[in-house]
């Protein structure tokens, strides 16, 4: 059977495929009814596409002897983007390939839970506090690299990933308090020191969007006002009138959600956050199933980390968190991230699969 040839697993394919097309209804609106716009997201989708077939045919245990070489890599890459990187917007993201623009901050949202995992994997679980704090010098390296730029979306999207993993390999609870305390200690630092202008804005914004309702809270004033409008069923497809007014900012990326919100109301929002919840607990199935703790844990870190991504993006476009520029998970126009994320499947894919065959 093809499917098993190519060591996917039908039930996460079926699922990652309705969603993608699902993206692709929501975008054709977004985007006004443009063909070209939406025929070039399915390229990308089909990139990303065989970006997963290949993942998929990577066995765990490979995975697990190239972990240090690709974080290696990965760092390497984010010291150039801060030396030689495309400057654009504000910020230092891309290399300039010639052909192409690359952001390695997307391959750290991979090599960050497979070195971590690697590193706890390599002891006896429960994870002790030395090797806890060491795994958090890791974790912290990228995510400060990144944040840098800055891109604070990423970055804790990234860190995110790393204390997921970890917290999977059995941290205290006591270690876990402590971290918090320090993190909560560290905020008027991070406020004072650590984040730009915009970013300070941002969270004001966040605590209040009325301060400017025509400056910086415009954005999620006008996302909350498509999402209220939107009702239970929404105004129909093509029919969103905060869309297709061009109210809503960045519709077809960050804001995606407002537009579906918009035309297809609660009914539409729930079926979308069912269809996030059944992928990510698919991928915590996988790795329940899995052989070995390296594989246990790059699979739940990976299918925590695709919750955070559409948590952190339906928090910030419902004002439920200060906006940090993700995009809802293969639904929003893009290119790198899109294909970052499909490239992960392919991992889960793969561990799920190459289990089977091992066991046989």
């Amino acid at each position: 059977m093809l499917q098993r040839a190519l060591h996917l697993d039908g039930v996460l394919l079926g699922l990652v495929a309705l969603l993608s097309g699902l993206g692709v209804v929501i975008l054709y609106s977004a985007f006004g009814g443009s063909i070209a716009a939406v025929q070039d997201h399915l390229v990308r989708l089909a990139v990303g596409a065989a970006g997963m077939i290949v993942a998929a045919q990577i066995p765990p245990w490979q995975l697990r002897r190239i972990a240090p070489w690709l974080f290696g890599l990965g760092v390497v890459l984010l010291v150039a983007v801060l030396v030689v990187g495309e400057s654009g917007g504000g910020a230092r993201r891309w290399l300039d390939l010639g052909v192409a623009g690359f952001q390695p901050s997307e391959l750290m949202k991979l090599a960050v839970p497979i070195m971590v995992a690697w590193v706890i994997a390599r002891s006896a679980m429960p994870v002790s506090t030395g090797r806890a704090a060491a795994t958090l010098a890791i974790i912290a390296l990228p995510v400060g690299l990144i944040g840098s730029q800055p891109d604070l979306g990423t970055a804790v999207l990234i860190g995110a990933a790393g204390a997921g993993v970890l917290f999977l390999g059995g941290i205290g609870w006591r270690l876990i308090a402590a971290l918090i305390g320090l993190v909560a200690a560290a905020v008027p630092l991070l406020w004072q020191f650590g984040m730009q202008d915009y970013q300070r804005q941002r969270v004001l914004t966040f605590l209040d969007p009325t301060r400017d309702p025509l400056g910086a809270g415009y954005n999620i004033i006008q996302s909350q006002i498509a999402i209220g409008s939107g009702g239970i069923h929404g105004k129909g497809w093509l029919n969103g009138t905060q869309a297709h007014l061009e109210f809503i900012p960045e519709r077809h990326t960050d804001f995606v959600f407002a537009v579906m919100a918009e035309e297809f109301g609660l009914v539409g929002v729930c079926a979308l956050l069912v269809l996030y919840l059944l992928i990510t607990l698919r991928g915590l199935w996988i790795a329940y199933q899995a052989q070995d703790n390296f594989s246990r844990l790059l699979a739940g870190g990976l299918s925590l980390t695709f919750f955070v991504y559409c948590f952190v993006n339906i928090g910030m476009v419902s004002g439920l968190l200060p906006v940090v520029g993700l995009p809802l998970p293969l639904i929003s126009y893009g290119g790198s991230a899109m294909v970052t994320l499909l490239v992960g499947f392919g991992i889960l894919m793969s561990i799920h699969t190459h289990r089977r065959m091992w066991s046989s």
